[in-house]
C-alpha cells in the first residue's frame, strides 16, 4: 500500500504519516504503536491477518516518530525531575497524542473506528476512548497497562547492558536486534532477518532517540487513569503474553479489571512483541469483537480469564 500523509491533524495542526490496507467499505481498525516505535513495526503479515478478517486496517507514525511531526525543538526530556513531581521538561501528554488519533480520523473522513493499541499505544487508546468515547467503538489494549504505579512495570535490568542507540546505521540495526530479542516471546521463535530488516527501515524513515523519550515522558506526565477507566464504557479486549519483561502482565489485570465488562486474554509465553505464529490468534480475537460491535449484539461482560497456551 501507498504510504500517504494527513496533514494539519488535530488540534496541534501535525502532519502524519499513514497507511491503508483492505477495503474502504470494511469496519475500521486504528493500529497504534508503542514508544519510539513507527507503523511499520505493525507487521505487515499481522494487518494482512486482520483484513483477512474483514477488517479495514489503518496503521500510521505517531507524533515525533518516523515521517510524521517531529519536535525538534522542545525541552530535552529530564525523567528525574519529572519523577520528582516537575513536568516541566514534557512536551505534550497522552492526552494530546489521543486528539492526533481523533484528528486523524477526522482527516480520513471516519465518524469512529475501532482501536488497536500496543504498549503505550495501548495507553493512547485508553485515553482517547476515556476522552473521545464517541469516536471508539471498541477498545484494544494489548501488552500495556493503567499508569498505577505498581503494575505494568518493566525488569530494566534485562537491558542494563545494551547501551543507547547507535548513530551509526549498521550499528543501530545490530542494537535494535539485540534489543527486541531480549524483548520477544520466549516460546516463540524470534526471526532475527525480518527484524533487521525492518531496522533498517526504521532507521532510514527517521529514528529519533529524543522522541522516543519525550513520548515516554508524555506517559509519565500523564499519570494514572484507573478511576477513568472504571467510567468507559466502550467494550474493550486487554490482551497481554505472560513472559512480558517490558510491561508485566499485571498491567493488562489492572487494565481489565478497571474497564467495565473488559475480556481478558492471556497467552503463554508471549513477550512484549508480536510473534508470528501467534498472529491468526491475536487477530482472530480483535475482529471477533469488532464484529460482535458491528452486528450490534450487545457485548456481555466477560467475568473470567481467558487463557491461551502454546499453539506451535
Amino acid at each position: 500500500m501507498p504510504e500517504l500523509k494527513a496533514r494539519n491533524v488535530g488540534p496541534s495542526g501535525i502532519e502524519i504519516a499513514y497507511e491503508r490496507f483492505g477495503a474502504p467499505g470494511a469496519p475500521a481498525a486504528l493500529l497504534i504503536t508503542g514508544a519510539g516505535a513507527q507503523m511499520i513495526n505493525w507487521p505487515e503479515g499481522f494487518c494482512q491477518a486482520l483484513v483477512d478478517r474483514g477488517l479495514q486496517v489503518i496503521r500510521f507514525d505517531t507524533r515525533d516518530t518516523g515521517r510524521s511531526t517531529h519536535f525538534p525543538d522542545a525541552p530535552v526530556p529530564d525523567f528525574a525531575a519529572a519523577l520528582a513531581g516537575d513536568l516541566s521538561t514534557a512536551s505534550y501528554t497522552l492526552s494530546d497524542m489521543a486528539s492526533d488519533t481523533v484528528g486523524l480520523l477526522d482527516a480520513l473522513g471516519l465518524a469512529d473506528a475501532h482501536l488497536i493499541g500496543a504498549s503505550m499505544g495501548g495507553m493512547i487508546a485508553q485515553t482517547a476512548a476515556i476522552e473521545h468515547p464517541e469516536r471508539v467503538r471498541s477498545l484494544t489494549s494489548m501488552m500495556s497497562t493503567t499508569g498505577e504505579p505498581g503494575v505494568g512495570e518493566a525488569d530494566f535490568s534485562v537491558f542494563a547492558e545494551l547501551g543507547g542507540p547507535p548513530e551509526d546505521r549498521e550499528a543501530f540495526v545490530d542494537w535494535q536486534v539485540r534489543a527486541l530479542r531480549l524483548a520477544a516471546s520466549p516460546r516463540y521463535a524470534f526471526d532475527a532477518a525480518a527484524t533487521a530488516e525492518r531496522a533498517g527501515r526504521v532507521f532510514d524513515r527517521g529514528y529519533d532517540v529524543l522522541g522516543m523519550q519525550r513520548q515516554g515522558l508524555a506517559v509519565v506526565a500523564t499519570g494514572d487513569r484507573t478511576e477513568r477507566l472504571r467510567a468507559l464504557r466502550v467494550p474493550t479486549l486487554v490482551m497481554h503474553g505472560d513472559s512480558d519483561i517490558v510491561c508485566d502482565v499485571s498491567g493488562a489485570r489492572a487494565t481489565a479489571a478497571a474497564v467495565p465488562g473488559a475480556e481478558l486474554v492471556i497467552l503463554e509465553g508471549m513477550g512484549h512483541n508480536l510473534p508470528q505464529q501467534l498472529w491468526p490468534e491475536l487477530a482472530t480475537h480483535i475482529s471477533a469483537l469488532v464484529h460482535r460491535v458491528e452486528r450490534g449484539r450487545p457485548v456481555e461482560p466477560f467475568s473470567g480469564l481467558r487463557k491461551i497456551a502454546d499453539q506451535s
